[in-house]
């Protein structure tokens, strides 16, 4: 019997499920054990349901093939036989908020990618690398939720990852006024261009309800957790625009910051390269060993070059200068569906098993 802790992946056969799965091939620690979807899904194999629909690079993992897809709302059906989930679900955010309740009471923890309990004050929205001691709220979730074992953990928007993680090695120099447009990817809507053939050589100057996330979550992951919530910090302001464009993979962003102390360039580019955290420290198996890279060429970080940096995980970093209005400016970019969607939450549910909060049933 595998030692593997047995997952379950919610909302499975949509594109951050599909890349879930993919991700989770040969996982060192987490075997999927078990998939759900959609009623219109349930009693296929894996193979069938998503059959003319894989969206990722690489086949269908061999030892998912023959899964036979699980009713998702048959919470304590799919909560029996697994020790956590993954959550993908692609539900209203009411309904979101439900069934992931309705699995953590079933005393299964639930490691989700949604966005429905970022502003729930007792879930812990982490970037493992910044701030993994909002973890620690878990407790008083338990307490909320009536569980020993169960409780929601979440990964922030996907947009925020290009930029929030370098601001955060720059906290010394005290940012205080942020300017970021950021360029999404299509795989963030879920699309390929199959899907979407109006993006081709096209750009959309909005997404629905991302500029407030993209301004809003990097102030709860820089908060703090008190009396059993977790209170948002006040600054850095951040004002945000956010532009869909004809890319496939990656965020980009284009940055200015302004700071209360006044860094000069290597000082900056030191506190990037030296950016590490507990993954790096713990080795964790999806960790990037080198978090945030620093690229010197002008016309660096690219998507086509750059976007699969240290398997998706890492972020580049290029075009730190100085600027005429603000003080410096960057530009940005990560992998939205690997760092900045399933891979942060197998990151998220690597540091919440090392540091005790997810184990066997």
């Amino acid at each position: 019997m595998s030692d593997r802790l047995k997952v379950g992946i919610l909302g499975g056969t949509g594109m951050v499920g599909q890349r879930f799965i993919a991700l989770l091939e040969n996982h060192p620690w987490f075997e999927v054990t078990t998939i759900a979807a959609s009623p219109r899904s349930a009693g296929r194999t894996y193979e069938e349901a998503v059959d003319g629909r894989w969206k990722m690079d690489t086949p269908v993992p061999e030892a998912v093939k023959k899964i036979v897809v699980k009713n998702v709302n048959e919470v304590e059906a799919v909560a029996s036989e697994v020790d956590f989930v993954f959550s993908a679900v692609d539900m209203t955010k009411d309904e979101i908020r439900k069934i992931e309740e309705d699995y953590a009471r079933t005393e299964t923890p639930v490691v989700s990618n949604n966005s429905a309990h970022r502003w729930t004050p007792d879930v812990p929205m982490v970037v493992p690398e910044i701030n993994p001691e909002h973890f620690d709220v878990i407790e008083a979730q338990r307490k909320r939720l009536g569980t020993s074992r169960g409780f929601i953990a979440v990964k922030p928007n996907c947009s925020i990852q290009s930029y929030a993680p370098v601001l955060t090695a720059w906290m010394p120099f005290e940012p205080y006024e942020v300017v970021a447009t950021t360029y999404q990817a299509i795989s963030g809507a879920g699309k390929t261009f199959r899907d979407w053939p109006e993006m081709v050589e096209n750009v959309i100057p909005y997404i629905g309800g991302e500029e407030e996330k993209s301004e809003k979550e990097p102030l709860k992951i820089w908060g703090k957790v008190e009396n059993g919530q977790i209170v948002p910090a006040a600054g850095p302001v951040i004002t945000c625009q956010c532009i869909r464009v004809p890319v496939l993979n990656g965020h980009t962003a284009a940055v200015f910051v302004k700071f209360k102390k006044k860094p000069t360039k290597e000082q900056l580019i030191e506190k990037l390269e030296n950016f590490r955290g507990l993954p790096q420290e713990l080795e964790l198996p999806s960790a990037p060993k080198q978090f945030i890279r620093v690229m010197t060429e002008d016309d660096r970080p690219q998507v086509k070059l750059d976007v699969d940096y240290e398997r998706g995980m890492g972020v580049s970093v290029g075009r730190i200068r100085e600027d005429s209005v603000y003080d410096w400016k960057f530009v940005g970019l990560s992998h939205n569906t690997v760092r900045g969607a399933a891979g942060g939450a197998i990151l998220c549910a690597e540091t919440l098993k090392a540091k005790g909060y997810i184990t066997k049933k």
